[in-house]
Formats: structure tokens, sequence, C-alpha cells
């Protein structure tokens, strides 16, 4: 036979004083606790003797779940995290000067300084891209030499459009495995963000100090006091040398990396730089270069300065020129 529970909760709910203005605030929180209780006693109740199951919620078993877009920001800067089989590390928003002072050993023109302000932080590559990577991602390697080096040495004799398509194919990847926010994309660095993370909070001339040595660059000749370098004929394998505080490594030396941005004889300062179409500064015969920054295995150490901007032809390859990737929300 069905009780009346309808009843039961209108006469335990005038029986608890609810009805009316409870005496006290504490009288009143321990009466609707009281209510909650039954009531949920009641649902429980009503399904056995109508003969329903109560059903408890899960999420869909087939298909992944959707990364939260706010959630994926990092919280601090070198916050680490993985995505389609890349290490990844979070570089948070933040002001800095980019380029050198004058008195910097080996200082440029096309250094000057300028205050730079990024709203948005950043995933970048721990490391450069490496040969094991590109293979996963575009498939057959770029040039003719890279089969002779190995899975864990950085890519190289990548041109600037081969940089670019890698990164829309490992953005599809992403996307589909959704480790990767709708809203996010993998892209190459600008150069203010390139040399914001290269810094990692640092002034001087590279991010460990005035001079570096061969446990955390590869390079080929001295410069400011250095040691001669690390002899030999190709970069070293990633992750090779130490990383800077944000956790990134190779920002000096070993393969010089694309930047998003064209060559422009001045830095852009101001908030969030990007130069991606905005041709700038042509060659001597009237083409454009984007920009390339970091040094390589093969230069003076005075090219690894986290300052150093160097202009190349897109559609030129070398074989010490790779490129990194970072994970941004336009």
């Amino acid at each position: 036979m069905m009780v009346d529970r309808s009843a039961q909760v209108r006469d335990r709910f005038v029986a608890l004083n609810v009805v009316g203005h409870p005496t006290s605030g504490v009288q009143y929180a321990r009466t609707v606790l009281s209510f909650a209780n039954l009531l949920s006693s009641l649902v429980v109740l009503a399904f056995f003797e109508t003969g329903l199951q109560p059903v408890a919620w899960s999420a869909p078993a087939d298909g992944p779940t959707e990364t939260d877009s706010q959630s994926f920001n990092g919280s601090r800067a070198g916050d680490q995290r993985e995505v389609a089989n890349i290490p990844l590390c979070w570089c948070p928003p933040g002001r800095f000067l980019m380029g050198s002072p004058v008195h910097e050993p080996g200082h440029r023109a096309n250094e000057a300084q300028v205050e730079v302000t990024l709203t948005k932080g950043f995933w970048m590559g721990k490391y450069e891209v490496s040969q094991r990577h590109w293979g996963k991602i575009a498939g057959d390697l770029p040039g003719i030499v890279n089969a002779d080096v190995g899975d864990d040495f950085p890519v190289y004799s990548v041109s600037f459009p081969e940089a670019e398509k890698f990164c829309r194919q490992l953005t599809a990847l992403a996307h589909k495995s959704s480790e990767l926010p709708a809203d996010w994309e993998f892209r190459l660095p600008t150069e203010a963000q390139w040399e914001y993370a290269c810094r990692a909070g640092s002034t001087t001339a590279f991010s460990y100090g005035m001079i570096l040595n061969e446990k955390i660059a590869r390079f080929g000749m001295p410069y400011n006091g250095t040691p001669t370098g690390v002899p030999g004929s190709a970069s070293s394998q990633v992750g090779s040398h130490a990383a800077n505080s944000w956790g990134l490594h190779d920002m000096h030396g070993n393969e010089w990396e694309w930047c998003r941005d064209w060559y422009h004889a001045q830095l852009p300062g101001g908030v969030d730089p990007d130069l991606f179409h905005d041709k700038g500064t042509p060659n001597g015969d009237g083409t454009f270069s984007r920009v390339r920054r970091g040094g390589a295995w093969v230069e003076n150490a005075e090219f690894c300065r986290s300052a150093v901007r160097l202009r190349y032809e897109p559609e030129r390859r070398a074989d010490h020129i790779g490129f990194r990737v970072i994970a941004f929300r336009p």
C-alpha cells in the first residue's frame, strides 16, 4: 500500500515549528537541517515503493573530456605540463626590459632597450622541437642530414613555413584529443615572448649571468671570458644542458630558433607586441626576413646572448636553425 508521504512531510514540518517565525537563528537552522534530512529519506523511500532504482550521474564513457580554458593557465613561473607528449613550462604575464644595455659586451644597435608588457601568460616548449616530435606530427624530416643524428636531437633545416605548418598540425592534434582548450593554439613565439622566457627574470647577457660554459649551453667559440666551447659539428641532444629558472633548456645556443615576427631594425616595445603581419625593415634586395633568436652550436657565444636578434629569409633552411613552440590563447 502506498503511504501518503506528503501528509507525513506536512505533519512533520508543523511539528518542527517551522511554520511561522522561529524563536532563534539556531533553532531555525536546526529545523531546516532536520527537514532536509527528512526530505532526502522520503525521496529514497519513494523510489523503492514505486519499484524504481536511483541512478548515479556519470560522464559519458566515450570521448575525451574538453579541457577548461581558464584552468589551463599555470599558477606560477616554471609550472610544467605536457600536451601531445611535448613538455611545456609556464611563462606568466609580466613586464621586462627587452634588448641589451649599451655597456653589455657585444651590444648592437638593433638591441636598443624598450619596455614590454605581456598581458597574457603562455606555455613554452621545455625543449627545442626534437626530431622525434617532428616525425610523429609532421612525418618525414626536413633537409638531408637529420636522419644521421637521432630522435632526441633538435630538428633543423626547417624553413619558417614548415615550422608554422608543424604548429598548426600540433594544434589540430591537441584539440582532437582535448588536451588543448578550443581557444588556445600552438604557434611560434613572438620576439618579445621568446626573450621574456629566455631571460626568466634575469637582466644579464645570459639568463645564468655574464659568462657561458659547456654545462649550460652548446656554442662554438668564446666570448667575454667564456671557455672555447664544445667541439663538434652538430647540436646536442635536447635537454643536455642546464635549464633556466623557468625550466627551459637550450635557450642559449644549440640551434637558432624561429620567431613569428618579421624583422624590424628596432625592437618592438609596448603592450603585447606582435609583428607577424608587419613586414618592417626590408633586406638589401627588397625581400623581408623573419627573426631568429638564441644562437647555435656553430656560433661565437656572443650570438647566444638573450638580446641577440638576427634576420633570416623565411624560405631558407640551415643546419643550425630549428624552433620551439608555445601554447597561447590569442
